[in-house]
Order: C-alpha cells, then structure tokens, then sequence
C-alpha cells in the first residue's frame, strides 16, 4: 500500500493557529453533537428521537407497538439515549413515560422537520 504524504509547498500559518484556535472554542459543542449524532446514528435509535420529536411523551409500550420490536428491545436503545441524556423520563403511576430533551429537540429540528416531508431523499 503507497503512502500518503502531503506534498504542500507553503503552510499558511495563519489559518492554521485561525483553525486551532476555532476547534478550541467549539470542542465542547463538537463533542456534545458528535456524541448525540452517534447515538442518532442507529436506525432505531432515530426512529425513536423522529418519535419523540414529534410527541409529547411516549412510553415503551408505544414505541414497541409502533416499531414492531420487543419491549425488552426498545428499552435497550432508551437506556442508551437516556444514559447520553438525549431524552429524560417521567413516571407517571406505574408507566413511564420518555421525552426529548429540549437541546437535543433543537438540535434535530430541521433534520426531524425534512425526514417528515421526505426531503432527505430529495437532497440524497
């Protein structure tokens, strides 16, 4: 296999200390996106934020009703976007109830909002 190597003749080291310090001031904002987007990156998983974007409340019931999935199944994947704090819970008797966090409804509005008029495999 050959080897790559960068064959640039001149390094702008302006825009490189301009970019360093850019990535410095955004990482906490990197970090915090690129970990919802690989919890989001699971079918299921977007299924069930799409879900949730779009409800007020949903439980385990519902979502596995919906999705055609154990309830064992779908919990699995709410403890993993509940551990990455993309949705909160709420007991309400003996049924608990699963919502987006607010950020995170921020976050997917325009991608929820472009998925639901099935723009996304118009700009694919």
């Amino acid at each position: 296999m050959k080897e790559t190597t960068c064959i640039r003749v001149y390094a702008d080291e302006k825009q490189i200390e301009k970019c360093k310090k850019e990535i410095e001031k955004v990482g906490g904002s990197i970090e915090l996106l690129s970990s919802a987007l690989s919890l989001a990156g699971n079918e299921v998983r977007l299924k069930i934020l799409y879900l949730l974007f779009h409800q007020e409340k949903l439980c385990v019931c519902d979502l596995s009703d919906i999705l055609f999935m154990s309830p064992p199944a779908v919990s699995q994947h709410l403890r993993k976007l509940k551990d990455g704090r993309l949705i909160q819970n709420q007991r309400v008797a003996q049924t608990i109830y699963y919502s987006l966090n607010s950020q995170y409804k921020a976050l997917f509005d325009s991608f929820f909002k472009k998925i639901g008029k099935n723009q996304i495999l118009e700009t694919a």
